[in-house]
């Protein structure tokens, strides 16, 4: 059973966080969701992981879902990871954690790595990348033909920047039957569950204007391969879906070849929303990760040991 719960941030901002599982677990798992959805993404994942010795903590971000609403300001992706650093010290200060991030929520992941690597190092054990990316906009194509690529970003550059600027007003609430064909055309594959579908109208329903306008300009330009690179052995995964329109396989791909040891799958026929659209095998992914983590963990508490009994026998023989 999930118990609920809020954080408040440094700079005010108010958190919904969910959390289940024991709090001396042996591993912590972190679930960040993508641009304008919400926590709920992860339903399936986080289901699967009730009753295991892992600990689950998932939290709709600033602007999104039951969380407070975002400054224009503070709608970049650095601050996202200023957010998740929050959360892990409250939610998860000591103990070995797996981050497992769907688009916007890999990209957070990548913000918290570049700044803060030592804590990182220290706490990260494992990975769970789900159809994200390392560059930005670059292989985004938004499923149409090449030539128009350059065009369509243009005009949702501009319309971003638009949106950022109406505040907290959620207008598109209203119209949600409306807009539910472009959605599943753009977020979802061949197949999906007619509820996932519900859920994620739901949760674009929640975003507030500024937060679907205002991350924009910071998700376009990010660039984080090189902080992938910087990363060393953490088990990890890239998954993605081959009918993905906004971070094709091309991210994904990209994402495995910095990341040393990364595990990349493609998904014939599945989307963006690629945790609900293949669910067992994105879960069977999450618990590998775990349990790498989990002996990573261990193997590392055995050398500190280790040491510190050879300290303390230099110590005595002194």
């Amino acid at each position: 059973m999930s118990e609920r719960s809020e954080l408040t941030l440094a700079d005010g901002v108010r958190l919904h966080v969910e959390t289940s599982g024991p709090a001396d677990a042996p591993v912590t798992v972190i679930f960040l969701h993508g641009w304008c959805l919400d926590r709920r993404t992860w339903h399936y994942q986080s289901r699967a992981l009730e009753g295991t010795d892992a600990r689950v903590v998932a939290y709709d971000a600033r602007g999104h879902g039951r969380s407070g609403k975002t400054r224009l300001r503070s709608a970049t992706l650095a601050q996202l990871g200023e957010d998740l650093a929050e959360v892990l010290d409250a939610y998860a200060p000591a103990g070995p954690v797996v981050l497992a991030g769907h688009s916007l929520g890999g990209m957070t992941i990548m913000e918290y790595a570049e700044s803060y690597p030592a804590e990182f190092a220290d706490r990260v054990h494992g990975l769970l990348f789900v159809s994200t990316t390392a560059e930005g906009a670059t292989h985004t194509c938004y499923g149409l033909p090449t030539p128009l690529t350059p065009l369509v970003r243009a005009a949702e550059q501009t319309g971003a920047g638009v949106l950022a600027r109406l505040g907290a007003w959620r207008p598109h609430k209203a119209v949600l039957p409306a807009l539910r064909p472009g959605v599943r055309w753009l977020l979802f594959g061949d197949d999906h569950e007619p509820g996932d579908l519900e859920l994620t109208m739901s949760a674009v329903g929640r975003a507030s204007l500024r937060s679907i306008g205002g991350f924009r300009a910071s998700v376009g330009a990010q660039h984080r391969l090189d902080t992938l690179a910087a990363l060393g052995d953490v088990p990890a995964a890239a998954l993605v879906g081959d009918r993905d329109r906004l971070t094709p396989p091309a991210c994904a791909e990209s994402i495995a070849d910095a990341l040393p040891g990364t595990e990349l799958t493609v998904f014939p026929g599945a989307g963006h929303m690629l945790m609900m659209e293949r669910p067992r095998e994105v879960t069977a992914a999450l618990t590998a990760i775990v349990d790498k983590a989990a002996a990573s963990a261990e193997a590392q508490r055995r050398r500190r040991r280790n040491r510190a009994d050879r300290r303390r026998g230099y110590d005595q023989a002194a």
